[in-house]
């Protein structure tokens, strides 16, 4: 019998899903970093909800938008 290991199956939808957790966790954490929301850091660090919390931080609370999140990736120091 020929089968497929049941990681490799699943890592086709862990890693993509990995790569916009780390990318909505990231832009949040830095927004609030530099708005000085501490509650907020703390929250979106602690709590992970698969980037909605992060997603809602930063376009509603925050009011960012999405060429301020381009912004944060692309800056030159």
């Amino acid at each position: 019998m020929n089968q497929l290991n049941p990681f490799i199956i699943n890592s086709w939808f862990l890693i993509p899903m990995i790569i916009w957790i780390i990318f909505w966790k990231g832009s949040s954490l830095w927004i609030a970093s530099k708005n000085n929301q501490k509650g907020w850091f703390l929250i979106i660090l602690i709590v992970n909800t698969f980037g909605i919390l992060e997603i809602i931080y930063i376009f509603f609370v925050a009011k960012k938008k999405w060429s301020d999140i381009k912004e944060v990736f692309t800056r030159k120091s």
